[in-house]
Order: C-alpha cells, then structure tokens, then sequence
C-alpha cells in the first residue's frame, strides 16, 4: 500500500487492533440464550460501549431492543453545517458449530498463515474494529471530518428484528446522510468491492402430523401414512430435478448484470468436491444474487443411532428461503406457505411458523457517496478499482433504514471475503484486508466530507 498519513496511522494500529479483536472474539455473544448464556451478550455490548467512551462519543446508550438483546449506540460530533454518517457492525455471531472441527478455539483468536482465525472475526466484529481504525486515523490526523453515530447490534444473526423494531420506534435515532454497513465483504480478498444488492430471507417452521403416535414399521408399515416420508416428498418438491428452487408463482429466471463469478472460482471458494455438481441454471451470479433459494436448515427426526424400526407419528423441519432484489419478502412467504400446504401428500395435517424475515435491498450506486468511496479505495487498493457486486445473504436493517431514510446514500463493505469462511468452521479474517479497508473508510469520510462542502 502506497503510504499517506492516514495510511500510517492505520497500519501502526493494527497490533491494538489485533489485542482489542481478540478481547471482542472472546464473548461467545451467540444471541440464543437456549444456548449461550445471555451474559457473553451483554459482556460483548458493555466492551463496545466501553470502546466508543474511550473515544470521546457522547449519548452512548445499551438499547434494549424488542428481541431481548441490546444494540449499542454512539454520537461523535463533527464540524458545524458537517454531514453525519451512520457507522453500522453487529457483535452478535453465529454459533461455532462444530468445536472439534476448529483448528483452534472458536473463541480465542488465533494467528496462522497470516490471518486471524476466531468466530466472529470477520462477521462482523472485525467490522467494528474497522469502524474504531478509520476514526482513529483521522483523529490522529487532524479530526474526523463528519459527524459521526455508531451502531452495533446484538441480534442480526438471529434475524429477530430487534433493531429494526427499535428504529422504527425511535426513527429519529439514527438519521443520517450516509449509512456505511460494515457487514459486507470484497468480492475477492484485495478486490476493493461495495455490495449493492442483498436478498432478503425467511424462516418457517414446518411440523407434519400423521398418526396420534408411532407405530412398529413391520406391523403398520406400507400403509399407515409416515410422517417423516411425508416430509422428505415435501421439501423435495421445492427443487427442480437441475436443483433449483421451485416455489410454486415464485420466479426463478432473473438475471445478474455486472460483475460476474467464474465458476471455477466459486467451485474453490465453496470446497465442491471434485466431481460434484453444481445446482440450479443460469451464470453464478444469476443463481446467487438475482433469484430465490430454498435451503432446508434443519430436521427433527430421530437419528441413526438409537433409532427404532418405527412409521414415524412427527417430523419437522426449517426452512429458509432466500428472496431475491425486486421480491417482496411478505409476498414471497405467502408463496411458500401455499406451496407446502399443495404439496403436502396424504392430507398429512400441516403446521406452519414464520419464525424470521427480512426484505431484500438494492442500492443507488449513481450517488455521490459512491463516488467519494471508489475514490478512496482506488489510494487503499493502488492498481485497483472499485467494483459493484451482490451479495446472497440478508441484512434486514438495510431496508429499515432505506424506508426510515429515503434520502440517505448507503453503502455496504466489510471484511466478509470468500477466504473468511463466515458462519463455518474456522472463520477468519484478513489482517491486510482489515487495515485497507479502514483506511479506504477514513478516506471515504474525508472525501464526502469534501464533496459536500463542495
């Protein structure tokens, strides 16, 4: 990276960096108390009010939110007539799964072959840390050119809506010119990127009932009506024979316009075993960031061990369906739920639960906050340019604050790259990644701090 003043700064932070993610990854802040426990929550939250205290943000505010959780808030001041932006993270994460896969402790950070591997680390703590390197830096070189708020929530991960539900409560809150998401990602590690489209998603709960209780398979079966056959025909019937998703009035056919996703990158970057298939039809970017997708989360079944030869009374299932841009999410949930109540064989009985949701989001990228962020990180990410890509995943928030704010500018970046492994086994985060990005978030502020003086 060609050095300036910012730049410097940055990079001779990043050993406190490195000590203050380590102390963020170590709350095992998983927003379900069924199994964390609520206080690892509420640690997370007090260290990063702690750390906008230390930095001289005033009104800062542990909000508890509808959800059960709490969602840190933060005022920094600018200039006089100065833009105020919003500065978002989440320190909420995703359970570690599978500790014994982890190479080391899901909640210790660790450095190996140059990353910093932890939960959390990337998505999104690491994007709060982000946020306190780009203020740093320009404290250091001559102030923070903006007036700055900060939110971090404590539940994304979830989908709970608990911020969303307080903004909306409270919309005069977080106002502001500009809104920078940090729980994005570049689109390939050193690839300076800012996401424009998210699709939204939905969670239901899907229970099949068939008999008042289980029943001897050699007695019964063949007759009596399984419920968990019933079951697997139904979420089968969501995917086409090619894989893709198949919701009954639902399209599947759009198409990407842009940057596009190699299929031998992808096939790397998803670990696709050799010879395996790749599901659904359309280029990469098609299939992920402009049309639904169907995944079956979970199953209540009995497992192999253990298991009796039994015609089962009960068996559920979740569900998530993810919508794509243009979509209305209510409308995509009416869509699915009368697909599985069509497609429920043998008049088996039917419960459904929506238990999460979130609207997709498409950007304005003609704005001039775009224009003052390609700018910077063209100086943190010399020889390279901007690019605009779409992202699978869902932020709620960001169609919160576009109905709350209809005149704010937003951009999404983070450091949720492919190498990242966010929401699997050893997630991590670039350290290189990390210090470009903030110095490309402090140039921002500076540059639109210009462009509306200007």
């Amino acid at each position: 990276m060609s050095q300036n003043p910012i730049a410097e700064t940055v990079a001779s932070l990043m050993p406190r960096a490195k000590q203050e993610l380590g102390e963020l990854v170590a709350f095992q802040s998983v927003a379900d108390w069924a199994q964390f426990p609520k206080s690892e929550s509420e640690g997370a939250a007090n260290w990063v009010a702690d750390a906008l205290r230390a930095e001289g943000f005033r009104d800062v505010s542990l909000l508890d939110t509808p959800d059960g959780t709490q969602s840190v808030y933060g005022f920094l001041p600018g200039p006089e007539g100065a833009p105020t932006v919003l500065l978002y993270a989440h320190y909420d994460v995703q359970p570690p799964l599978d500790d014994a896969a982890w190479i080391s402790p899901a909640f210790e950070l660790t450095e190996r072959d140059g990353r910093w591997y932890g939960r959390g680390a990337a998505d999104c703590k690491g994007g709060f840390i982000m946020h306190l390197l780009a203020l740093r830096a320009l404290k250091a070189n001559g102030g923070v050119p903006v007036s700055v708020k900060v939110i971090v929530e404590g539940s994304e991960e979830q989908g709970t809506g608990g911020l969303q539900q307080y903004a909306e409560a409270h919309p005069e809150l977080l106002t502001a010119d500009t809104i920078v998401i940090g729980d994005a990602g570049n689109f390939r590690l050193g690839l300076p990127t800012v996401t424009a489209t998210l699709r939204g998603m939905t969670l239901i709960k899907v229970k099949i009932d068939t008999l008042g209780g289980n029943l001897h398979s050699g007695m019964f079966g063949g007759v009596a009506p399984d419920a968990l056959a019933a079951l697997i025909r139904l979420l089968d019937s969501l995917r086409s024979a090619d894989g893709s998703t198949t919701v009954d009035g639902l399209a599947s056919d759009a198409v990407w316009e842009g940057l596009q996703y190699p299929e031998a990158d992808f096939r790397a970057d998803a670990k696709v075993l050799d010879g395996v298939e790749l599901i659904g039809e359309g280029t990469i970017a098609d299939r992920l960031w402009a049309r639904p997708a169907v995944t079956v989360l979970g199953i209540d079944c009995p497992p192999v061990v253990g298991a009796t030869p039994s015609v089962h009374a009960s068996a559920g299932a979740l569900i998530s369906l993810r919508v794509p841009p243009g979509v209305d999410t209510a409308e995509a949930i009416k869509l699915l739920e009368a697909h599985l109540v069509a497609h429920t064989p043998w008049r088996a009985h039917l419960e459904l639960e929506v238990v999460g949701q979130g609207q997709p989001f498409q950007a304005d990228t003609s704005s001039p906050a775009y224009a003052s962020m390609a700018a910077a990180m063209q100086v943190a990410y010399p020889g390279q340019e901007m690019q605009v890509s779409g992202m699978g995943g869902s932020i709620p928030l960001c169609n919160t604050l576009t109905s709350l704010y209809p005149e704010a500018e937003m951009l999404l970046i983070g450091l949720s790259e492919p190498e990242a492994q966010i929401h699997a086994v050893n997630e991590s985060v670039s350290p290189e990644e990390l210090e470009r990005l903030s110095v490309a978030e402090a140039l921002f502020l500076v540059n639109y701090a210009e462009s509306k003086r200007g």
